[in-house]
């Protein structure tokens, strides 16, 4: 049984959208900004505001005092979190476990402004079907209960009825008058293990809601952690007053082909449903689908956009770039806090003779590619596998089209040219795998100290499809984690 790690993402959005295509140009030249520079883009807003690119941090304190500051919610949310004990009936001589619950709540009263993604996993988590089923049958929404430690996913037992009495006990706590049907459930953790309901909907779900405030999301973002050694946070503020903020969950068995993760949007604009739900699924495919971590697709991810309508949209274009912005560095955040990673690959692919869809295909097997893996982890400049990998896809998926033309760069260097490498000499080996040293990272930091990526360009020359791709390395702190997961 293996832990379903779902990206848990909650954003405070003003409209709804999980994210824009990794904006390549904006990403690239964010990346030059010093850390003086993020603390002036900071400050112009009151710190209410994370920057595009985090600045350095040189603590963890640093970190949480960053995002915390950053992490008010909009306008008709509440939040409360909690944590409580468990026995699991399948691992009972492991003892109490803890489990934590987060809920949500649309204090000024129920939306149909809603929208949501669902994973295309074949064996759905039991919150998934009954997501699935809320959206479907049109139910507005008046609150979300998230809870870590188990995944509710083809479990002993009815783990339908089991998510209905958290959401049930939910409803009831806050009086909401549309009852168990206006709350949505998520789940993270365990496959296979039953969810401990009574637990849940008796002592932790119940302490939630008396720690609900409407001051913060940062709490949601560290109780909604499993195996992420840090939370995640941005946010956003429009020109007219709303508020995007957002946080995400997920550290392993994150490679998203929507949805790959838990998430939540929140924004206080007024936006129709259909919008909604178009913006969202706009904005998944271009980021959140632009990463992988280890190449596997969670049982029980979702992400779900809600407004409470209590200020008007001025611009839907500009809640589209806010949202977009804010998502980007979420996805890069998610990357980067994955499980023993030491190493964060960008990779840019420019003229691909294809889809954009594949292009992000074509990207993943790059970054999946345990060889490349590996050789980054060890900073070790072996070029000869990148072109493998992306020789390897090509020939398997696109077997017609030429690669003459293309060209790679590695940490900004032309690496190979019209079918030959183009490597002179130990100045550049030195080069190489300097660029990749000094992008490095702990691999059980506590916070990023840095923003910094291994860079590595594609360009098939002519005209065609450009994506960005984000994954990590292979490190051995990695397997450590997920042999011991469970325990």
């Amino acid at each position: 049984m293996k832990f379903a790690r779902n990206v848990a993402l909650v954003l405070a959005v003003v409209s709804s959208s999980c994210v824009g295509a990794f904006s390549t140009s904006r990403i690239n030249n964010s990346m030059k900004v010093s850390s003086n520079a993020a603390t002036m883009l900071r400050e112009t807003n009151g710190g209410l505001d994370t920057d595009l690119i985090l600045p350095s941090f040189s603590t963890k304190e640093d970190y949480i005092t960053y995002l915390k500051k950053a992490g008010s919610l909009p306008d008709g949310f509440a939040l409360g979190t909690a944590q409580g004990t468990f026995v699991s009936v399948e691992a009972p001589a492991m003892g109490p476990l803890p489990i934590k619950a987060t809920v949500i709540h649309l204090t000024e009263g129920p939306t149909d402004s809603w929208a949501a993604v669902f994973t295309s996993n074949r064996f759905p988590g039991c919150p998934v079907k009954i997501g699935k089923d809320r959206l479907a049958k049109g139910h507005p929404l008046q609150a979300l209960v998230i809870n870590n430690k188990i995944s509710n996913v083809c479990p002993g037992g009815d783990g339908i009825a089991a998510a209905e009495s958290v959401c049930a006990a939910v409803a009831e706590g806050l009086n909401l008058p549309g009852g168990a049907n206006t709350v949505l459930p998520s789940s993270t953790g365990v496959i296979g293990w039953r969810l401990p309901a009574k637990e849940l909907a008796e002592d932790v779900v119940p302490k939630a809601i008396e720690a609900i405030q409407a001051d913060s999301a940062f709490a949601a973002a560290e109780a909604i952690m499993t195996t992420d050694r840090y939370p995640k946070l941005r946010s956003k503020t429009l020109s007219n007053g709303v508020r995007v903020v957002g946080v995400a969950k997920g550290a392993g068995m994150i490679e998203p082909n929507m949805a790959t993760m838990l998430g939540y949007i929140m924004t206080d604009a007024t936006i129709e449903k259909s919008k909604l739900q178009t913006m969202l699924s706009e904005a998944c495919n271009r980021s959140f689908n632009s990463i992988s971590i280890d190449g596997d697709e969670s049982t029980s991810d979702t992400v779900v956009a809600f407004a409470s309508g209590l200020k008007p949209l001025s611009s839907e274009d500009e809640l589209r770039t806010a949202l977009f912005e804010v998502c980007e560095g979420l996805s890069s955040d998610l990357v980067r806090n994955g499980e023993g990673t030491g190493h964060v690959m960008r990779v840019k692919i420019s003229n691909f003779p294809g889809s954009e869809y594949d292009a992000r295909r074509m990207g993943r097997h790059l970054v999946n590619s345990p060889l490349v893996k590996c050789a980054v982890s060890g900073n070790d400049p072996n070029t000869g596998r990148i072109a493998g990998a992306i020789g390897s896809f090509m020939g398997k998926f696109f077997p017609g089209e030429s690669v003459d033309e293309m060209s790679l760069t590695l940490g900004g260097r032309t690496i190979f040219n019209n079918g030959k490498f183009v490597l002179e000499g130990q100045e550049v080996e030195e080069e190489l795998s300097n660029h990749m040293a000094d992008a490095q990272l702990g691999e059980d930091d506590e916070f990023p100290q840095h923003q910094k990526f291994v860079e590595i360009g594609i360009d098939f020359g002519g005209e065609g499809s450009d994506v960005t791709v984000l994954g990590s390395d292979l490190t051995k702190e990695y397997v450590a984690v997920n042999a011991d997961y469970r325990s």
